[in-house]
């Protein structure tokens, strides 16, 4: 046997098989899906308490940045490492493992006395969502197979963006029941009940995904060190662009390192699948068309999405001074229309395929103009109507994108990789968030600071500072698009092809 084969087989030992009946399969199904989406709705709905947040700290736009994008960039950090820790240890260890940590941090996250603390708690936080959620990935991966498995990964995905959807909403009434200054820290405590019993339910409901192993544990230190610093180094200047006079000019050389690390992450990859070992992320994956446009497009398709949720509620909020639970009940619409068309969707792409994902994305991108159009040009007491209204059509549209684009991106992914290749198109989910908040939160505030011939009460300021932010969106789901189109033609031209030699 050669190296490389010596090589793989190390790194990915064989599953064990889960003797489940049906039932406890899904039930272990739901208790994973019902966590992830925890994870996920910490993410949108600490969008929505940023204003409360900024007035009980006197916290400036950079920290409130930080707190929402820190959280992300942690997330993503740790989801590769884990998924390939979880494939060769156990998946339901790492699991309650990465609960636990994200539910004592939720806490301190509602104790915080000062922004410090908070966002400390914060990162943490984002670690342990980054520990629990290629457990998820994985484990669906390993229950379910042929059609069961489609459904479970539609449903997933359904989970994923009915949480980013309706999490506005559940902040905004968090802080309306506990009021103006502590409202803030009722959306951690939350947290606490839902985490001690979904830590309970998984200990008691979680298959053992392993049996005991002396292998040694095959990871890619090198790799993670800097795939770290490539992702920090593209983040910085975004996070420290608040618009204001005194930002630093010298941050974006950070860019340059970003390219050097970039180049270096991509040749150690190389080497070190060369010489037989198992790679942080196989860039081989990459060479399956389906899989690097289907991954490039949810990359980019939620740069967009949280931004729209972010700069709508601060709009809503700063802008039109609408209280919290009122700003955030505008999302309600795409979290309903979003949960029915995802299940839809999961079906139409069997018959379809890509041109469902195209069609969503279009609707999509209606959602946004609208959006725009209704915050320049509608008067402001109907405004969040005509906005509610505009986010039912996009939540059509985003139903029509997540599920189905994540059955069409593992299609042709070999099963025995279905656990990484999905935990790194999460990876790119959380970038992409990162990326697109710090965009247009720095375009958003930079607005703001710039168009000081207005009284910071102006509504007119934040018309303007909302216009600016919602260009990255349309441009994110722009590119978006483009790639759903081109991965269209592609697969059009492969069938042209395959029925011309048949």
């Amino acid at each position: 046997m050669s190296v490389a084969a010596d090589g793989a087989s190390a790194a990915h030992p064989v599953t064990t098989d889960i003797p489940l009946s049906s039932a406890a399969r899904w039930r272990a199904f739901w208790v994973c899906v019902a966590v992830a989406g925890l994870t996920i709705l910490d993410l949108s709905k600490v969008n929505v308490a940023l204003p409360s947040i900024e007035t009980a700290f006197s916290a400036g736009a950079t920290e409130l940045q930080l707190i929402v994008s820190g959280y992300v960039l942690t997330f993503g950090l740790f989801l590769v490492p884990m998924g390939r820790i979880g494939d060769q240890r156990s998946r339901r260890a790492l699991f309650l493992i990465g609960l636990t940590l994200f539910t004592a941090m939720s806490v301190v996250c509602a104790l915080a006395p000062n922004s410090t603390v908070l966002l400390v708690a914060r990162l943490l936080q984002g670690a342990a969502a980054g520990i629990q959620m290629p457990q998820v990935l994985g484990l669906i991966q390993q229950l379910f197979q042929g059609k069961e498995r489609g459904r479970a990964f539609g449903l997933f995905g359904a989970t994923i963006g009915v949480a980013t959807a309706f999490g506005p909403t559940l902040g905004g009434l968090l802080i309306a029941l506990g009021g103006p200054q502590d409202g803030w820290r009722w959306i951690f405590w939350m947290n606490l009940p839902l985490g001690l019993i979904a830590i309970l339910l998984a200990a008691l409901l979680l298959p053992a995904t392993r049996t005991r192993s002396h292998r040694k544990l095959a990871l890619d230190p090198v790799g993670v060190i800097l795939f770290a610093l490539t992702v920090v180094s593209l983040m910085w200047p975004f996070l420290f662009t608040t618009g204001a006079p005194g930002d630093d000019p010298r941050r974006w050389w950070l860019l340059v390192l970003f390219v050097l690390f970039a180049a270096g992450f991509v040749a150690w990859e190389q080497r070190y699948t060369r010489i037989g070992k198992q790679p942080l992320i196989p860039l081989k994956l990459f060479r399956i068309g389906s899989y690097r446009n289907g991954t490039l497009l949810q990359t980019t398709y939620f740069a967009a999405v949280p931004s729209m949720f972010l700069m709508t509620t601060l709009y809503l909020q700063s802008g039109l001074h609408i209280e919290p639970v009122f700003a955030g009940m505008v999302t309600i619409g795409f979290a309903l229309a979003s949960a029915v068309s995802s299940y839809i969707g999961g079906s139409l792409v069997v018959r379809f395929g890509r041109p469902v994902v195209v069609v969503g994305l279009g609707l999509m991108l209606v959602c946004v103009a609208g959006l725009v159009a209704t915050a320049l040009y509608v008067p402001d007491s109907v405004t969040p109507f005509v906005m509610a209204g505009a986010m039912l059509l996009g939540g059509i549209g985003g139903g029509l994108v997540v599920s189905p684009n994540q059955t069409l991106t593992l299609a042709d992914i070999p099963v025995r990789e279905g656990g990484l290749a999905g935990s790194v198109g999460q990876l790119g989910q959380r970038i992409g968030t990162a990326v697109g908040t710090a965009v247009a939160l720095a375009l958003f505030y930079a607005t703001v600071y710039r168009e000081d011939g207005h009284s910071a009460e102006d509504a007119v300021v934040f018309h303007d500072a909302y216009g600016f932010g919602m260009v990255t969106v349309a441009l994110f789901l722009a590119v978006a698009f483009v790639i759903a189109v081109a991965d269209l033609g592609a697969r059009r031209r492969s069938q042209k092809v395959a029925d011309a030699a048949s």
